[in-house]
């Protein structure tokens, strides 16, 4: 017998979590894709053009910043970070379970204490009675954003890019990464999964491997067909 389908507005619901879910490692993917881009045709630009895009090197140096702050709570997410396991795999499961929600509070209150570290080192980037009008070296101003010099720079015009733009890679991948751990912390109290990181590269979690199929199959089953 099949269900019924459920209503168009679940459905876009349940892509739109998807999407969320995997914002992370869209966005990753994206900033090496740029990197891989803007490098190949800066060597392109020397040594056939005899040319250089002088603000290529400064991008590349961002891009790879918001590339690891942003992958550092993606790795939380898919339990890609290293751990050792020796001590954890020897106990019971109830003190195993001890454990990891000792590790995950300590994780979370060191997110924590980063997140407010870089959150007081970007912030006077973007304060007006500050240090806003502090730009780039190289990455000249995009047209599209000139709309910033009324707000943070008195009506002065940005000539390169302000650098609270690319600085703020760092309170948001400490932002991420306070959030991943809190999920992990939820994770570990509803019994989802029984450690914080895989003991190894080529393992996965026994929650996060189960997590991972059925969004798979229901990726490739269609609503409608399912028994």
């Amino acid at each position: 017998m099949k269900p019924a389908v459920p209503p168009q507005s679940e459905q876009s619901s349940n892509r739109l979590i998807r999407f969320l879910h995997n914002l992370e490692e869209n966005f990753i993917a994206i900033c090496l894709g740029l990197m891989t881009f803007i490098t190949f045709a800066n060597v392109i630009a020397r040594y056939i053009f005899n040319a250089n895009i002088l603000w290529a090197l400064e991008v590349t140096v961002f891009l790879f910043a918001w590339l690891v702050l942003v992958g550092a709570s993606f790795g939380v997410k898919t339990h890609f970070h290293i751990g050792v396991d020796i001590v954890i795999n020897a106990v019971s499961p109830r003190l195993k379970k001890t454990f990891a929600l000792i590790s995950v509070a300590l994780c979370i209150l060191f997110a924590v204490m980063l997140f407010v570290g870089s959150w007081i080192y970007w912030f006077p980037f973007v304060d007006p009675e500050q240090q806003s009008f502090y730009e780039v070296e190289d990455v000249p101003m995009p047209p599209i954003l000139n709309f910033l010099s009324d707000w943070l720079n008195y009506g002065e015009k940005y000539e390169k890019l302000p650098r609270f733009i690319p600085y703020f890679a760092l309170p948001l991948g400490m932002g991420l990464l306070v959030f991943r751990f809190l999920q992990q912390a939820w994770y570990i109290l509803h019994n989802q999964v029984d450690t914080l990181v895989a003991g190894h590269e080529a393992e996965e979690p026994a929650g996060l491997r189960s997590e991972i199929e059925e969004e798979a199959a229901e990726d490739i089953t269609p609503t409608g067909n399912k028994q």
